[in-house]
């Protein structure tokens, strides 16, 4: 089994490219889905989130409210840090289950995960292979924008708070340049393929 990383900066395309290389037979697996998981009601970090930070993170159905945790802990190092690890624990957990599901029943299997940080918490290094997704940082505002989730300045202040692209790229197996057409994209992510599935047989 081929176990491959997927990273790259806010709204860089990577999550086009995670399910690009579903697409083309590859298994994926998304930290930020397994993220959300873990925060539902009854699930593993769900109390102790709440317990952390408080009765006013929920929504009116008793959902923690991903946005109001996020303006809680931007910007405070220790608050994210006391955050991640409540949710990271949980996470790490159900990646490692969904993996070992996958190598049981293919063992040939290229399985992807996406994840934002792969880099920036080391963890790039479990992996066979890196691969690092980028486009202009002007793009990354126009997408970021187009998603309607953040203001200019909270786009502006997270890109500032990224690791520098130099340092992603410095690990990268292989770069996805996203800032053309997405039929280019795709022709990237399938001679990509084409190499992974060489590597994996």
């Amino acid at each position: 089994m081929l176990h491959v990383g997927l990273t790259g900066g806010l709204a860089s395309g990577k999550t086009f490219v995670g399910h690009a290389l579903r697409d083309l037979g590859c298994y994926l697996i998304e930290a930020d889905e397994l993220g959300h998981q873990v925060l539902l009601p009854g699930a593993e970090a769900y109390a102790a989130v709440i317990h952390e930070f408080g009765d006013d993170i929920l929504d009116d159905d008793r959902f923690i409210d991903r946005h109001k945790l996020g303006e809680r802990v931007f910007g405070k190092p220790e608050l994210l840090a006391k955050l991640s690890s409540l949710v990271h624990p949980p996470v790490a957990k159900r990646q490692e289950r969904a993996i070992a599901e996958i190598a049981q029943a293919n063992p040939s299997a290229i399985v992807v995960v996406e994840a934002a940080i792969l880099v920036e918490t080391g963890s790039y290094k479990k992996f066979d292979k890196l691969i690092v997704v980028v486009c202009t940082p002007q793009q990354q505002m126009e997408r970021a924008l187009k998603r309607g989730a953040y203001t200019r300045e909270e786009v502006l202040a997270r890109l500032s708070r990224q690791l520098p692209l130099e340092e992603k790229l410095r690990v990268a197996d292989y770069v996805i340049d996203t800032s053309g057409t997405k039929e280019n994209t795709l022709e990237q992510v399938q001679a990509m393929y084409a190499s992974l599935r060489s590597l994996s047989v």
